[in-house]
């Protein structure tokens, strides 16, 4: 079988590189993974077990360690077969259980929704991350290997994963410094979210490669003769960037392929640090260096480990190119990052030596520790995930405090967030700040380069004020804010939260001894990380968590013990109508008709808003009657699970004169957009209920319409003739 021979290819793999190897733990592995994968297939019909042992080769192609190679192959087997935590503790020990159960989702949480399960899947890995990077290192590859072969699962499923891919685990990837994963793994996500740009780029790249390597190989045979004659040994090669990256530039520049120009780049790779430096002054020397395109990331690194010098050149026939110059080790840290640093950790903590090493590995870390304490005083998963992603994505600026020392920070800080960066009592004390011996406002936007001096209160109980929760930038810096409002505000935020409690259950018209019970509030307190109901008010005082939220869960409970035996009726009723004829029809005020029921609440979800020419379904819902979704509402699918709650709803081809429909656009940036479309509605005599636009990073336009329409035939018409304007991506309906 051909699993068998790729598994004896990584174990010859293994004994090539190292003789000392022992690989009889891998072995075991192997067989009890073959054994519980057995009847299990990939969505390409090839047995499962090709992937743990495609996952289990690319960690040995990294050099990672042999527990990490082992808990590349066993990564699945907790999570989709019946042996438990325990039985592979017994087997293979706490180090390599550890790695396994660290990439192993949580299948269930109480009360949660998909929603919070994927955040707390999320917030899961990155605990485990913390403790030990290879968690994180086999994720990745785990990842990598499903995006490889991503073309056997359906569309929606492809751009779900895809989509997922490039909002955590590709800025994970580039701040963990594993380049070469990062650039795989944004063409793959490319190439699924943008199918029809993709094969485009791809064919026109494609087109003009036989050029670019000509061109290539001049600029290479230009430098390597002037390096040959200096006796400098180096390695170069040339590369024309990536799909995703030429992609991004095309956007942001707005500006067709033929437009970009620095689209190549070669890379020297030499043996020391002053051999780079001897390089660079060479390549300026012959060829010019475009003015402040030259950035120096061996004297101050970047966060994620990575070191080189990059400087862009007007070569041959006025063509740039990019030229980067590093040492051998810069280049295998640039290639895989962090892993190329796990070495070093291993050393130091056998006591072999490497304690030099040790210490920088734990330094290159430092942000995951940060961005961790950052993300401690967050509850809500939610939050917890969109912070995260936050963090992930923003760009660095480097600031230096009055001693030369470097901070780095995300990209829109300002003064408030440096002080944090320093010390949480350097921000709490904080009453200004000098800008590169200037007085700045504390909303004042820092760059790269600037010299920051923070002063402070002499008093003790000076503190931060709530404002400042909406000037900074960086997570560090709210989440210290947070803590000392919560910290200090105690009493004062728990009498609050009681207050706002209070006032929300009149506004419901409950009493407070209906749902405010031990046995129901247990699990909120539980799912927050709550150690008594006062630190639940702390945080609803504090306003970090809505009361409203709470009561909502609350008041579930409270319908489902005074209403399940007519919830219960209800059912009965549903199923006995399922095997008779339409005898009995209601039709609600917004023209439904639910078949088998006389007398029941009807609402139109606001998930989906669903219209008059929709095909649609109803589900009992607990307390609130039937919710009448589309059929192609995303949440209609989480309802399989109890089949028993839906019902046949149609159409009464009467009812109610209108429909509220939220309308999704995306398109290529374009000032004139928003007047085009609000000129089209106006035409149509559709009434607008709303509007949002925004502009994203990569410079596309994402406007959120919310419309008044009377049926389905003003929606098409609408739909059709946006899709119409120029620049215009996609028009799609809003499920919410």
């Amino acid at each position: 079988m051909e699993y068998v021979a790729q598994f004896e290819n990584l174990k010859k793999y293994l004994k090539e590189k190292n003789a000392d190897n022992d690989i009889s733990i891998l072995e075991k592995a192997f067989e009890l993974a073959d054994s519980m994968h057995q009847e299990q297939k990939r969505k390409s019909g090839e047995p499962f077990i090709i992937h743990p042992v495609a996952v289990a080769t690319m960690l040995a192609e990294m050099d990672m360690d042999m527990p990490s190679i082992v808990a590349g192959m066993l990564h699945d087997v907790i999570e989709d077969t019946s042996v438990t935590t325990e039985e592979m503790k017994e087997m293979f020990g706490q180090e390599i259980t550890y790695l396994v159960d660290g990439v192993t989702k949580l299948k269930r949480i109480p009360t949660s929704t998909k929603e919070e399960l994927q955040a707390e899947n999320l917030r899961k890995m990155f605990l485990s991350m913390a403790s030990d990077i290879r968690v994180i290192v086999i994720k990745l590859v785990d990842r990598l290997h499903n995006m490889r072969t991503l073309q056997y699962m359906n569309t929606d499923s492809q751009i779900t994963k895809a989509r997922e891919t490039l909002e955590i685990y590709t800025p994970l990837a580039h701040r963990l410094g594993m380049t070469k994963i990062k650039w795989e793994l944004e063409d793959l996500c490319f190439k699924y979210l943008e199918p029809e740009y993709y094969n485009s780029l791809v064919a026109q790249i494609t087109q003009r490669r036989d050029q670019q390597e000509a061109y290539i190989k001049k600029v290479l045979d230009a430098i390597r003769g002037r390096l040959d004659e200096v006796n400098i040994k180096a390695f170069l090669d040339g590369r024309p960037k990536h799909f995703y990256s030429i992609h991004k530039k095309m956007i942001a520049q707005n500006k067709a392929l033929n437009q970009i120009y620095d689209l190549l780049a070669i890379r020297v790779i030499v043996d020391t640090v002053q051999e780079c430096y001897t390089v660079l002054g060479i390549i300026h020397e012959m060829y010019t260096p475009m003015p402040g395109r030259f950035k120096d990331y061996i004297a101050m690194p970047k966060p994620n480990m990575y070191q080189s010098l990059h400087t862009t050149l007007i070569g041959p026939d006025g063509q740039p190119f990019e030229a980067q110059i590093r040492t051998w080790e810069m280049h295998k840290t640039a290639e895989i990052g962090i892993a190329a640093h796990w070495k070093y950790k291993e050393k130091g903590s056998s006591g072999r030596g490497g304690n030099e090493k040790t210490s920088e590995y734990d330094g290159k870390l430092e942000w995951v520790r940060n961005l961790l304490d950052n993300q401690k005083e967050i509850e809500d998963p939610n939050e917890f995930a969109q912070t995260f992603k936050m963090d992930l994505f923003t760009d660095e600026v480097f600031v230096f405090t009055p001693k030369g020392d470097v901070k780095c920070l995300p990209k829109g800080s300002t003064p408030i967030d440096f002080a944090y960066a320093i010390h949480s009592a350097v921000g709490n004390r904080m009453v200004g700040a000098r800008v590169n011996g200037e007085i700045k406002p504390l909303n004042h936007k820092l760059r790269t380069g600037d010299f920051v001096e923070i002063i402070t209160s002499q008093s003790q109980n000076h503190g931060p004020s709530r404002d400042w929760l909406s000037i900074v930038k960086s997570s560090e810096a709210k989440s210290k804010i947070r803590q000392w409002f919560k910290k200090e505000c105690r009493d004062e935020n728990i009498e609050r939260g009681r207050e706002i409690i209070d006032r929300e259950l009149k506004k419901q018209g409950y009493k407070y001894e209906q749902l405010i019970r031990n046995e129901w509030l247990e699990p909120i307190l539980k799912k927050y990380r709550f150690s008594s109901y006062e630190d639940l008010l702390n945080v609803i005082g504090f306003g970090e968590i809505s009361a409203q939220k709470i009561i909502n869960i609350l008041r579930e409970e409270y319908i489902k013990s005074v209403s399940g035996s007519k919830e219960e009726e209800l059912l009965a009723k549903i199923d006995s109508s399922k095997n008779k004829k339409e005898k009995h029809k209601h039709t609600s005020d917004n023209g439904i008709i639910v078949n088998g029921q006389n007398n029941c609440l009807v609402r139109l979800s606001r998930c989906c808003n669903p219209v008059p020419g929709d095909s649609i379904v109803g589900y009992i819902t607990r307390g609130r009657g039937v919710s009448v979704h589309r059929t192609d509402c995303p949440n209609v699918v989480s309802m399989s699970e109890t089949e028993n709650r839906i019902i046949d709803v149609r159409w009464a081809g009467k009812g109610r004169s209108t429909y509220i429909v939220d309308i999704s656009i995306q398109a290529v940036d374009n000032s004139n957009l928003l007047l085009q479309i609000a000129k089209l509605i106006a035409e149509l005599k559709l009434p607008m209920k709303a509007i949002n636009a925004r502009t994203t990073r990569d410079n596309y336009e994402l406007i959120d319409l919310t419309i008044e329409i009377t049926d389905r035939s003003e929606l098409d018409r609408l739909v059709k003739k946006i899709s119409g304007l120029e620049n215009v991506l996609d028009v799609s309906r809003t499920v919410k």
